[in-house]
């Protein structure tokens, strides 16, 4: 019999979401993302088609033995093990994840693995901590000897990358980014139930207050979630940006609007594998600083732009000057 499914009622979540396009020249199909997910030999690649085209791995286990990071810096030490995974959406964008849990209270001294290994994705301290410190240490430090759940989820990525044949051929150039999330219940408080916040070089932190009963395998999907269409929203911007819309040079327009079409602007589904009970933390995401309403005008653009460069190659295939009526 396995371990008993633990909410976040009395306890801490944390973890990273790694993001990036598959580095292949096409999307892959069903097959091949079965291979390239298969983390474990014993459990399956779970895949679904609706609402749209999803496969993740088994969840994989590293055990760890190191400190905790804190806000304060306080020298706390735990044990026991982080989750990994790794999914694909539509065969294109390629995510892995990282995450644990942590109770406010352990052993006074280290227990054998054993103990800690009927706790998968379970960090134990030893003796006490506060939550809230390390929630706020997990998000803002990232100190040599902690904690640092960023590398194991890395190192899925690098896993799969190596199994591609023709690796390192994408469509388009994008920023891999890192979405730093910490998961504490609801108390009922003031507190807003979630603080996005864009640091530099491609990290994102995620301070969550979750409702009662909301599992860590919950909270780590919601954050999926949200890295994928954050990275979705931050390519298509990073695309558009600079770009010479409109000017004479279409094939130059093409050539960065064409891929976006192809591989990424029919990716955008929010909430398509997220609890009912935690949809309305994506709500505060559509409200401020509105993700979906950002990403229908950049998806406007675009195609704003391609009808443009069509009406253009039309004119110059005619040789008729383009007038304003």
């Amino acid at each position: 019999m396995g371990a008993p499914e633990r909410t976040t009622d009395d306890l801490l979540a944390c973890g990273e979401v790694r993001t990036c396009l598959l580095p292949t020249r096409d999307a892959v199909d069903e097959q091949v993302a079965e291979r390239l997910l298969r983390l474990r030999a014993d459990e399956r690649v779970r895949l679904s088609r609706r609402p749209n085209r999803y496969a993740v791995s088994p969840d994989v286990l590293t055990g760890v033995d190191c400190r905790l990071p804190t806000a304060g810096g306080a020298k706390v030490r735990a044990v026991g093990t982080v989750t990994a995974r790794a999914a694909l959406v539509e065969g294109r964008v390629l995510q892995a994840t990282a995450h644990f849990s942590v109770p406010a209270a352990g052993p006074d001294r280290r227990r054998p693995w054993g103990y800690y290994l009927v706790r998968p994705g379970v960090l134990v301290p030893v003796g006490r901590v506060s939550p809230r410190a390390v929630a706020e240490g997990f998000l803002t430090r990232q100190e040599q000897g902690e904690l640092d759940v960023g590398s194991i989820a890395e190192g899925q990525l690098s896993r799969i990358s190596r199994l591609l044949l023709d690796s390192f051929d994408p469509p388009l150039t994008t920023i891999d980014t890192r979405v730093r999330w910490a998961a504490s219940p609801d108390s009922g408080g003031a507190e807003p139930p979630l603080r996005f916040t864009v640091a530099d070089d491609g990290l994102r932190t995620l301070d969550l207050r979750l409702p009662p009963g909301t599992t860590p395998a919950a909270a780590a999907a919601l954050c999926e979630d949200l890295a994928l269409h954050d990275w979705l929203l931050t390519t298509v911007v990073d695309k558009l940006d600079g770009l010479r819309l409109g000017s004479a040079d279409g094939r130059a327009a093409l050539k960065v609007l064409r891929p976006l079409v192809d591989h990424l602007l029919h990716l955008w589904l929010p909430k398509a594998r997220v609890e009912r009970s935690l949809e309305a933390l994506w709500d505060v995401l559509e409200r401020e600083p509105g993700f979906s309403r950002q990403w229908e005008t950049q998806v406007r653009r675009v195609r704003d732009q391609l009808l443009l460069q069509a009406i253009l190659t039309q004119r110059d295939a005619l040789g008729a000057p383009l007038t304003a009526s």
